[in-house]
């Protein structure tokens, strides 16, 4: 009986390489999946910042270029080119008020495995509001 079991587990070498094999796949897309989850992430958060960067400069008494300039400059550490300011209301502030800036950006899966997921024209936007002084 012994030497059955013995031969049995001799037989089996490559059943973890199959395993790991059938498991790979599923395994990347969940490391990939959350390397864009947290790239998506960290734009939100660029964006979130240069919206109060903008609207801290709205509520100081910028006009909407000097607003647009600080929110671009404060969204540095991405991409610049595809990004929306907009100014709520403009172009005449009333002071007391709220003045909203709000900064939009498109986002494109960087993986291609991971289009798929992310529907086409996913955007992403931060907003901040504050009091004009």
């Amino acid at each position: 009986m012994f030497w059955l079991t013995k031969r049995y587990i001799k037989n089996n070498r490559g059943q973890a390489m199959v395993e790991f094999a059938l498991i790979l796949p599923f395994l990347l897309l969940l490391i990939i999946g959350s390397m864009e989850f947290g790239l998506v992430i960290n734009q939100y958060m660029v964006l979130a910042e240069a919206a109060r960067e903008g609207a801290r400069s709205a509520a100081l008494g910028g006009d909407n270029a000097t607003v647009m300039a600080v929110a671009k400059t404060a969204a540095s550490q991405i991409d610049t080119t595809q990004l929306t300011v907009a100014i709520l209301p403009t172009p005449t502030r009333v002071r007391g008020n709220g003045v909203t800036v709000t900064v939009t950006k498109p986002v494109q899966a960087i993986s291609p495995l991971m289009s798929p997921f992310f529907p086409a024209g996913f955007t992403i936007h931060g907003a901040a509001t504050m009091r004009v002084e």
